[in-house]
Formats: C-alpha cells, structure tokens, sequence
C-alpha cells in the first residue's frame, strides 16, 4: 500500500468546507460578495536577490515598486532594491527558481519560501478603503495604481504589497511572515466589516 503524501497547512484558519489542491489544504468556500479575502498561501513564493544593474535585473524586466506577469503567467514583483519576489501556481516553485540563470556580475539568491510566507487578496471595489484603515499609504489610482508593489506597516505587520487588479476590480495581495499572517488576515477582515466583506476560497492564479 502507497504511503499518503502530506498534506500542506496555511497558517490561516480555512473557511470551511476544504479540500485538497496541489498538495494543500484549501478552503472550497466560493463567495459573490463585493468585497472578498481570500487565502493565497499555497502559491508558489520565490524571492530572488540581485544586483541592480546586473543580468538577472535585466531579465526580470521589472523595476522596485512595481510589478509584471510574464509570459508564462508568473507575477514578478519588485519587492525592494535588488529584490524580486516571483508568484506563481502551487507546486512551481522549482520551476520558478530555475527560469532565473545565477550566472551575473555579483551575487545571486534564488530561495523557496512558499511554506514560510503567507499571502492573502483583498478583491472588491471598497479594497483600498479597507486597506486604507491599516496601512499610511496613499491608495489613491494616482499614488498606487494597478501594478505597484511597496513594503509597508499594515496592522503592525511588515507586509509587501501587490495591487493587482481582477477584470477592472481593485484587488491587492498581501505578503507576510508565516507567523503573523493570521492576525493580519483577521486585521483586514475586521477593517472591511463595514463594506460587507466575505471569506473566499482558493482559486489557481
């Protein structure tokens, strides 16, 4: 008899019912409200250090402070000053790490944190306003429109943040420590009482 695989955990609690996708335990809560968050833990999370200038820079072809897909649906987020943060489907991790060549004029780190990171998305036309009641950023469409990423205090947690549309809707992700994703998820879901926000299940990139 074939030994059972293990099963992977979000640090979030997941809104019943679950299932299993790609090795995780995910919540198969499906939600229409307009304002939704949604645990995005089981994707693949890859961080990549590079010099500024040098090959890899290049290759990825984004800037700090904002973000891109690529043509195989990968998001490349400039995290930070010679930092890319890669998210894709789960369990391409590996794939993921290899499709960025160390070979550069300076030193390169390609690591997996998928299972050290949390991620959640924010969805809704009241996103920012939600967002707005943690985090001392600007999110108006002049300051933080589609595509930008930036580093931030949101309820007290060290967060890398990803506005990400979603068919025209305003939806950002969010990316933290393992240890401090469940209060930052239950931060954003007590600020978007109001808007009549709802948990949503997990859904591929």
């Amino acid at each position: 008899m074939s030994e059972a695989l293990p099963i992977a955990r979000s640090p979030l609690r997941a809104a019943g019912p679950v299932e299993t996708r790609s090795g995780w335990e995910v919540s198969a809560l499906r939600s229409d409200a307009a304002l939704r968050l949604a645990d995005r833990t089981p994707m693949a999370k890859v961080l990549v250090r590079a010099p500024g200038g040098g090959q890899v820079a290049a290759r990825l072809g984004v800037t700090n402070g904002s973000a891109r897909r690529d043509e195989h649906g990968t998001l490349i987020v400039g995290s930070g000053p010679g930092d890319w943060l890669l998210l894709g489907a789960p369990g391409c991790a590996a794939e993921l790490a290899a499709r960025v060549e160390v070979e550069d004029d300076g030193l390169v780190s390609v690591l997996d944190y998928t299972h050290g990171r949390a991620l959640m998305r924010l969805t809704g036309p009241a996103a920012a306003q939600t967002l707005a009641k943690l985090c001392p950023i600007d999110l108006s469409d002049r300051h933080t429109p589609d595509h930008t990423a930036f580093r931030s205090s949101v309820a007290q947690v060290a967060t890398d943040v990803v506005r990400d549309d979603v068919d025209g809707t305003a939806s950002y992700l969010l990316h933290c420590e393992r240890s401090s994703g469940q209060h930052l998820f239950d931060a954003l879901y007590d600020a978007g009482g109001e808007f009549g926000i709802e948990p949503d299940g997990f859904a591929e990139p």
